[in-house]
């Protein structure tokens, strides 16, 4: 049984469980939201892993990417990367390599995780047929299929899938146009097959044989949004909107299957349009949660694209979106770096935390604390409640003051000390406050 079939039939399972407590709401909430697939659990029958939940009245979740690349292949690396970002508080990860032995890095990543792990299984296909025939337009139907049950059956959590590009899509995409074309790596790699084939895509055609792979290992089905904008330009036009339709549909045949599923969201796209992006996709796709590509609110930025996407998680979480995919400083220069990744993750996590505060996932509890600490001058207490304590404490310490109590920004001139000295301690009988 997945766990939606188990939430269908009044079950709540020991995943549904550690979700509610860890997001302090009623397993029934939780158990109710999974049924109605407004929330999933991304936890594939073959791992053992720390269950999280992502959807609607949770907190928004981070993932992060890592894999290596077709110039850069170093698996210790990679899990390197991987293990900054567990350790920054990552919520999950995509393992996304296209170099060097797909397996091995797979499992690797599948076995040092204790985070749900994601793939994006038309990569394999693509490259393993591409050494063998030099073209991903010569992928046979089988290679797809058995890739995507070869990592389901190795533990991946949730899979992008990219069954909405289809022979409708891409026809509305060529007469439209693009200012800064088709980015999407996945898409590419369909859409190329589509037009020399000239044939259906076949993860469309026999979306039901991916729905009984997903479902004997219950994977979440990340749906893929292969149109995607890769410029502000091209943001919420119309090959996306054609696409969200598709996804619509296949998000219906999901939940009547009883596998879990999400929808993917844009990348590129200003800031004014982000409320409408996720408006439109809860409404066209039931209320399924929401994953959103950075996003990138400018395309101006490079080497900072990890700030532009902050401002855009902050804005895309208070709008609704549910689920966030980090950018680093690296985007549209390099592979990331191990540091690369810690900024990443922090930075999307700040922006996260922002977006929650303003739609009421929480009050801003920890910022009442933080600002009661500053007020003490309780610097130890100031550093545990940091998004990033080590870096809090390391760069005081790495200056320190002449006061202990105070820090080298302000001195002995501490606005904060002057007060409490004072003003707090002011008797307040006396004459000067009978007013």
């Amino acid at each position: 049984m997945t766990q939606i079939e188990d939430a269908k039939n009044g079950i709540i399972t020991e995943e549904m469980k550690i979700v509610a407590e860890k997001e302090g709401v009623s397993e029934e909430f939780i158990r109710n939201s999974v049924a109605n697939g407004t929330i999933v659990i991304p936890s594939n029958v073959n791992r053992d892993l720390t269950p999280c939940g992502i959807g609607e009245g949770l907190r928004t979740k981070v993932n992060a990417t890592i894999g290596t690349s077709t110039d850069i292949i170093d698996f210790d690396e990679e899990e390197k990367k991987a293990q900054i970002a567990i350790d920054n508080q990552a919520d999950s990860l995509m393992e996304l390599s296209i170099g060097g032995d797909l397996d091995e890095i797979r499992r690797r990543i599948l076995k040092m995780s204790d985070i749900p792990v994601g793939s994006v299984p038309i990569y394999q296909a693509a490259i393993e047929t591409i050494r063998k025939t030099g073209s991903a337009i010569d992928m046979d139907e089988e290679i797809m299929f058995k890739t995507i049950e070869k990592q389901a059956k190795d533990g991946i959590d949730f899979m992008a899938i990219h069954s909405s590009v289809n022979i409708e899509t891409l026809a509305r995409l060529k007469r439209q146009g693009r200012e800064g074309g088709l980015v999407s790596r996945g898409g590419a790699f369909i859409s190329a097959w589509i037009v020399e084939n000239e044939r259906e895509n076949p993860l469309f055609e026999n979306f039901d044989y991916i729905l009984d792979i997903a479902k004997e290992h219950d994977v979440v089905l990340s749906l893929a949004n292969a149109m995607r904008a890769g410029a502000i330009a091209d943001s919420t036009d119309r090959a996306q909107v054609q696409e969200l339709i598709i996804l619509g549909e296949l998000i219906d045949k999901c939940r009547e299957a009883g596998v879990q599923s999400m929808i993917e969201g844009p990348g590129h796209i200003p800031i004014n349009e982000i409320p409408a992006n996720v408006t439109i996709q809860k409404k066209m796709c039931g209320g399924a949660p929401f994953y959103m590509l950075g996003p990138i609110v400018c395309d101006i930025a490079p080497g900072y694209d990890h700030i532009v996407s902050s401002i855009g998680a902050a804005a895309s979480a208070k709008a609704g979106a549910n689920f966030i995919c980090y950018v680093t400083p690296a985007e549209h220069l390099a592979l990331p770096e191990p540091e690369d990744v810690k900024a990443g993750v922090i930075s999307t996590r700040i922006g996260t935390y922002v977006g929650d505060m303003a739609k009421g996932v929480h009050n801003g509890e920890k910022d009442l604390a933080m600002a009661n600490a500053r007020k003490k001058l309780d610097w130890e207490s100031q550093y545990n409640l940091a998004i990033c304590p080590a870096d809090a404490r390391a760069i005081r310490e790495n200056r320190p003051p002449e006061d202990p109590d105070t820090c080298t920004m302000c001195g002995n001139y501490c606005a904060v000390k002057i007060v409490n000295e004072w003003l707090d301690q002011a008797d307040p009988k006396g004459s000067l406050w009978n007013i």
